[in-house]
């Protein structure tokens, strides 16, 4: 599939733009310059072209700042992978610095470029887009990504740019598997997305809440096709103190309702907290499939049964999510990191499995006799069918003279018993009762 790179200095409006030509508001956008600083990866059409599109973070030539120097790299490998650039300015202040020191890179990028004048609201600022053809680099586009003027023409003159590719990578979203990396901030989260697709993708620093967008990347693993999402460290919400960090949080919460397998990663010197559990609970209740990465696994004392031990302190604690896998990884020394994508898919694969009737009914009966439901309203509950009903997750049903005399604790059993005879792990069940 073709990819556009969508570049400029801070606070032109490029995440905007991202947003109109994907139709989603997957970007952060915000007053704030340097919100964006990952490269954010969304798909758009336009006259039956399908094409990628990258948004990047403000360019800013010659920095010594961490972050703005992490951009540079990050627009660095945006515009090696495009097939063509969108240099957004902004017609409202004209030509700045900044905005020579991008079109002097973009001049040797040997790639199409196309000048958006943005922020062209009205007519007298679309003619004032004209000085931009200073920078030599072909047409300029006025347009406003707030209202969507002008957008028409430059996605015309785009689209006839770009090439067709017969070789993309399948969208299919039944077939590709989508991971989502979630977890607090600074446990190695962009780290370890790095670490899986062998090139910096994501900013990593010290300093936490570093990633705040959700960024999806697409790889192959073993003939599957992955969509891994890197998302904002999670915190408390009476901690989050700034409008950029909320919106950040709204999209990791958005990554965990759409992903297949959420992947927790806690720290390994600190161990499982409540927050984490809170959040596993959140995705269980989404019925999504869950794992538990343990990361920095090198910086551990260890003995012959250390693994062994932590494990059962966090199953401990983990109480009726004590099905959820859990792996030892280093992103830093990639020990185990593609062990951890292997239980990962593995996981995805369970929530699909289905359960011969025959034998479910065999299993689960057998069970139900040795242990009786309680009585309800002193009256015997009987349970005569079992039967899937959904896959992906899956969805058991009970058939019944009483359903509300189902209690918790006998659907906690059922479930055990379930647990116990197919292997669900790391997949929530959900099981249901219906009058027979």
């Amino acid at each position: 599939m073709p990819l556009v790179a969508i570049v400029g200095r801070p606070n032109v409006g490029k995440s905007t733009l991202f947003n109109r030509l994907t139709e989603q508001r997957v970007a952060i956008v915000h007053d704030e310059p340097g919100v964006t600083r990952d490269r954010v990866y969304g798909e758009a059409e336009w006259n039956g072209l399908a094409f990628q599109v990258i948004d990047t973070g403000g360019f800013v030539p010659a920095s010594k700042d961490v972050y703005e120097s992490a951009i540079r790299n990050q627009v660095a490998v945006a515009l090696d992978q495009a097939d063509a650039i969108l240099f957004v300015v902004d017609v409202t202040v004209g030509s700045a610095d900044l905005d020579e020191g991008v079109a002097e890179m973009l001049r040797v990028a040997n790639k199409p470029v196309f000048v958006v004048a943005n922020k062209a609201d009205n007519q007298k600022l679309r003619w004032g887009a004209a000085e931009f053809y200073s920078f030599g680099l072909g047409e300029v586009y006025p347009v406003s990504s707030i209202n969507g003027s002008g957008t028409g023409e430059l996605l015309d003159a785009l689209v006839e740019a770009l090439p067709d590719d017969d070789e993309a990578i399948s969208n299919d979203a039944d077939e590709s598997i989508r991971l989502a990396i979630i977890g607090r901030p600074n446990v190695g989260k962009s780290s370890l997305a790095n670490d899986l697709l062998g090139e910096e993708r994501s900013i990593v620093a010290d300093e936490s809440g570093t990633t705040r967008d959700s960024i999806d990347s697409r790889l192959q693993f073993h003939g599957r096709e992955i969509v891994l999402v890197d998302t904002a460290g999670l915190r408390r919400r009476s901690r989050v103190r700034e409008n950029v960090e909320f919106y950040s949080l709204l999209r990791t919460e958005r990554a965990i309702k759409e992903c297949d397998v959420a992947i927790m990663m806690i720290d390994a010197t600190q161990g499982l907290e409540s927050q984490d559990i809170k959040v596993l609970r959140q995705a269980a209740d989404l019925n999504k499939g869950l794992v538990i990465a343990v990361n920095k696994w090198d910086l551990v004392e260890k003995e012959t049964n250390t693994a062994r031990d932590v494990e059962r302190e966090i199953k401990e604690r983990l109480a009726t999510l004590r099905y959820v896998p859990v792996v030892f990884v280093s992103a830093l020394t990639k020990q185990r990191v593609h062990k951890l994508l292997e239980v990962a898919i593995a996981v995805a694969d369970r929530r699909k499995q289905r359960i011969v009737t025959s034998e479910l009914n065999e299993v689960m009966l057998a069970a139900i006799e040795r242990r009786h439901p309680p009585t309800y309203r002193n009256r015997y509950v009987k349970i005569k069918h079992v039967l899937q009903v959904k896959t992906d997750p899956p969805v058991i049903a009970f058939f019944c003279n009483y359903p509300r005399g189902v209690k918790e604790n006998y659907q906690r059993y059922l479930e055990g018993q379930l647990r116990r005879a197919y292997d669900f792990v790391g997949v929530p069940l959900s099981l249901v009762f219906r009058q027979k």
